[in-house]
């Protein structure tokens, strides 16, 4: 921890902290190759220069690059909590190394952690996840990209069944108020980096993100909640699903949900009565053992299509089955088929 407060101490002042040198001039960046060429990107350290990565004077590596390399010491910190307070951990997971990977990484388990509920109007079965995946993308890029890296603690990601909580270090820039970042004006603390990220097209422009996340909740009565202080910045997403604070729903629409559970390892040590809330499944393992009983196999295309849900949620509803000793899978990829257990 010698390293990160020697950092502090260097950083606090600093008008860019991007432009400075690294303290740490041993660096490698496999995970930015990963996102380059993933992106059909050519990716050469004769370019770093150009990016910012070096110091066009001295050629040492700045501070940019040690938070695009694989030996960047911030971290992304997510926790997932029973009920709508934070007393009762149902999973956590510390990202680290790259801000590409831990972007990537991150975003991979926020989608997981979104579950998807099930409504019936008449015959129709309507899913909707608990977050639009556009605010979840939006909020975690502007927790990443604007925070302030002078400081050494990490982006803290909290969510339970009321909402999802995006909390980075660094308040707004001088000049800049919260109506003006509403309004899409856009002062990037970090700008190198942003320009990056928009070659890399993770963004489209900048100033554009606050807007995106209002308009994925444009049919939503609750709304997402923007909390600045000097030296933090909080983006709060308001669950779609849960029960509304102004007008609660009555019980019978509320026990229409149907909720996917997390996958089993997102819940340690969960007490029986919480176990209790999977029973919601069993209408839908019992769908899958019928069709199964008549048909003899199933792709996973065809699970999607007789539940009505998305794939990330038919491989964690397949999974379980078959760690219950209900079904067996075999093949891969498009060739995965599913079968009853002898």
């Amino acid at each position: 921890m010698e390293y990160e407060s020697e950092n502090r101490l260097i950083f606090k002042d600093a008008d860019d902290f991007e432009e400075l040198r690294a303290m740490n001039q041993n660096l490698t960046f496999s995970a930015m190759e990963e996102s380059f060429q993933k992106r059909n990107i050519p990716f050469s350290e004769e370019n770093f220069t150009s990016l910012g990565l070096r110091n066009p004077e001295d050629k040492q590596f700045t501070n940019l690059a040690w938070l695009l390399s694989d030996q960047c010491q911030h971290t992304l910190k997510i926790a997932v909590f029973d009920g709508e307070d934070k007393s009762i951990f149902k999973d956590r997971k510390e990202f680290s190394g790259s801000i590409f990977r831990q972007l990537e990484e991150g975003y991979t388990y926020l989608q997981l952690v979104n579950r998807t509920a099930g409504r019936f109007s008449g015959l129709e079965r309507i899913d909707l996840t608990d977050y639009p995946e556009e605010a979840l993308r939006e909020a975690l890029l502007n927790a990443v990209i604007h925070r302030d890296y002078s400081f050494s603690g990490s982006i803290i990601i909290n969510a339970n069944d009321a909402c999802m909580e995006f909390i980075s270090l660094g308040g707004l820039l001088a000049g800049l108020s919260k109506e003006d970042i509403c309004n899409g004006i856009s002062l990037p603390r970090n700008k190198k980096l942003a320009e990056l990220c928009l070659r890399l097209k993770l963004i489209e422009s900048y100033g554009t993100g606050i807007g995106k996340i209002y308009r994925a909740y444009t049919d939503c009565n609750q709304k997402p909640e923007f909390i600045i202080t000097p030296n933090t910045f909080k983006v709060i997403l308001p669950n779609r699903n849960s029960e509304s604070k102004e007008s609660k729903k009555d019980k019978k629409t509320k026990n229409s949900i149907s909720y996917l559970p997390f996958p089993r390892e997102m819940n340690p040590g969960l007490l029986m009565e919480q176990q209790s809330s999977y029973k919601a499944l069993s209408l839908q393992k019992k769908t899958v053992l019928s069709y199964l009983e008549e048909h003899k196999s199933m792709s996973e295309k065809e699970l999607q299509e007789l539940l009505q849900i998305r794939k990330t949620r038919a491989y964690l509803l397949s999974r379980e089955m078959q760690e219950e000793g209900l079904i067996v899978i075999e093949g891969r990829g498009e060739k995965k088929v599913f079968h009853l257990k002898s």
